[in-house]
């Protein structure tokens, strides 16, 4: 395994804490800005406005600049970021550290991404991202309780100093570990703005926006739907999410691998697994053991999805994959706000809390649903595209396989096979 993906994944984490961490101290925080719930509550709000902003603008604007300089320089504004929110003075300023942290969020994950995968062979390219994204879910798991409990104990600036120490620590750690690359050869604005000409580009954005808006839509709530439903007692709820943040790991590390495997398959297989999961979370969530294994499974599955729907977008905008990386980092946030939406929207029509449960089934369906046509799509193209002959280096002739070989999951190792 390449060190430059520990860095990366270092930088994930910092990142996924900054976005996660601030849930846990948002009473600290407004009482110390003298601000209501609701308008410390932009801060979190305005991160994820941020995020979806700069996945596309950043990403945007660095398309001809060496990726590795990239990196570093969207650490920098991370630091920044975050060194702004632990000595601010007022509420305004705190917010400002947050967008301005949020901005580097989006092409972080979107250009790491295209990095992660050019550090390995085609076969591990999704692994390669799991391994980056390993990051961002150790911040759920690990980092968000230690991060919580530091800033409860040493005041909440106290998170925020840690959170632009991993800064530093992940400059550091891209700036000697990452080779060194210049700007990919004949990159450009119109270019990368070109990937999006393609159907399956689209498709796979929306398919993030609607596997993600489930699971989130399940997810925002989930407090509610633990102490209500269940009776968990309210001191029990961030063990419980421990819980889930350890489904969340283990689902990033096999979706890779599966994604490896086989993409399209994976990725609607997973996505029917999770929906299944959410229909048997709602219809039991008032049994406490069921409601357990439940919040396992659907961080499992849920984030099982990330690696392969971030390379699936990679694949189809293969000549210009920087911008559409960063999209799709963006259409992640977009499905949790969209996710988080309806799930409030139910429980406000007196649904009840399991309502925001159903609520994601049904949005994960749907991404059950474009998946399958998206991969249909993919299918009826390879069959209909020109095939080409491949040849050995004596001149004999190789496996004869579709030029859109790769759009077709069926399968790149059926046919390494025959050509061997």
């Amino acid at each position: 395994m390449p060190a430059g993906l520990i860095a990366l994944a270092l930088g994930g984490f910092g990142i996924g804490l900054t976005e996660f961490v601030i849930m846990g101290l948002l009473p600290e925080i407004a009482s110390d800005f003298a601000v209501s719930e609701a308008t410390a509550g932009w801060l979190i709000s305005g991160y994820a406005l941020s995020v979806v902003v700069g996945a596309v603008l950043v990403t945007a604007a660095v398309t001809r600049l060496p990726r590795k300089v990239v990196l570093l320089a969207l650490l920098v504004l991370f630091i920044a970021g975050n060194f702004l929110s632990a000595i601010a003075d007022g509420y305004l300023a705190m917010l400002a550290g947050r967008i301005i942290a949020a901005l580097c969020h989006g092409a972080f994950f979107g250009i790491g991404s295209v990095v992660a995968s050019s550090m390995v062979p085609a076969h591990k390219k999704a692994g390669a991202i799991a391994i980056m994204f390993t990051g961002l879910t150790a911040a759920n798991v690990l980092g968000v309780p230690f991060g919580t409990f530091l800033g409860q104990s040493l005041g909440w600036r106290s998170t925020f100093w840690a959170i632009t120490a991993i800064g530093v620590a992940a400059l550091a750690g891209i700036a000697i570990l990452i080779p060194s690359s210049p700007a990919e050869p004949g990159a450009s604005l119109r270019r990368e703005f070109a990937a999006f000409r393609s159907g399956q580009v689209w498709l796979s954005i929306v398919v993030t926006i609607l596997g993600f808006g489930g699971m989130f839509g399940a997810f925002t709530y989930i407090a509610f739907t633990l102490t209500e439903v269940a009776g968990f007692a309210s001191s029990t709820v961030p063990w419980l999410l421990v819980l889930f943040g350890a489904g969340l790991f283990i689902g990033n590390a096999v979706g890779g691998r599966a994604a490896d495997r086989s993409l399209d398959a994976s990725l609607l297989a997973i996505l029917a697994a999770l929906a299944v999961v959410l229909v048997f979370f709602a219809m039991t969530a008032d049994n406490a053991v069921a409601t357990v294994a439940s919040l396992i499974l659907m961080g499992g599955f849920g984030f099982a999805t990330v690696p392969g729907l971030q390379m699936r977008v990679m694949k189809y905008a293969a000549s210009a994959p920087t911008l559409a990386s960063g999209a799709n980092i963006g259409a992640f946030n977009l499905g949790n706000a969209l996710g988080a939406w309806i799930g409030g929207a139910t429980i406000s029509a007196g649904l009840g809390y399991t309502s925001p449960i159903w609520a994601g089934a049904a949005i994960t369906a749907a991404a059950v649903a474009v998946m399958a046509a998206a991969r249909a799509a993919a299918r009826m193209a390879a069959k209909t595209e020109p095939r080409e002959v491949n040849y050995d280096a004596e001149g004999r002739q190789g496996a004869e396989r579709s030029a859109a070989a790769s759009v077709s999951d069926g399968d790149r190792r059926a046919v390494d096979a025959a050509a061997g």
